[in-house]
């Protein structure tokens, strides 16, 4: 997603999110925007919109029982422990989240998952754990034949090298 994509995204997202709340919505029922907002952010790796973000998230999906979603708001947790440098935590949220998409299984949140591992691996100079992260993330898109994010997986792959 461009920056200037992601900015309309979020806007509209947000927007629903004010829409919702002064209709008086039910406590949990804005679980699918709040989802999909916290993970747009974490893919763009927006750091102020996780921190404002991602507990509502994470409460609203524990509220109704949405697996899945929870499992979105651990990965948004993961990111935003990984940009804050808090990596025991990150680590933490992603294997949660990857052991639920397992669980359906889910490959293209797998995928993103593995992504996400893998960049956090980099970040702690783990390079042969960060390739082989990379490495299951890029066979789960191949897989979908997800080409924006096939690219992007080879790209992180070729960053490390060797």
């Amino acid at each position: 997603m461009a920056e200037g994509e992601f900015a309309l995204t979020q806007q509209h997202l947000e927007a629903a999110l004010q829409k919702s709340q002064k209709m008086g919505s039910a406590a949990g029922s804005d679980h699918d925007l709040y989802a999909l907002l916290v993970d747009a952010a974490a893919q763009e790796r927006n750091r102020e919109l996780l921190q404002q973000s991602a507990a509502r998230a994470e409460e609203t999906a524990r509220l109704v029982g949405h697996r899945l979603h929870t499992a979105v708001s651990d990965r948004a947790w993961g990111v935003l422990h990984m940009l804050e440098g808090e990596f025991e935590q990150a680590e933490e949220r992603f294997q949660r989240a990857l052991e639920t998409f397992s669980a359906y299984p889910a490959p293209w949140q797998i995928g993103r998952t593995l992504f996400d591992m893998g960049d956090l691996a980099k970040a702690q100079g783990q390079t042969e754990q960060a390739r082989e992260h990379f490495a299951r993330a890029l066979s789960a898109f191949e897989g979908l034949r997800a080409a924006p994010y096939v690219e992007r997986t080879r790209a992180a792959l070729e960053t490390l090298g060797g």
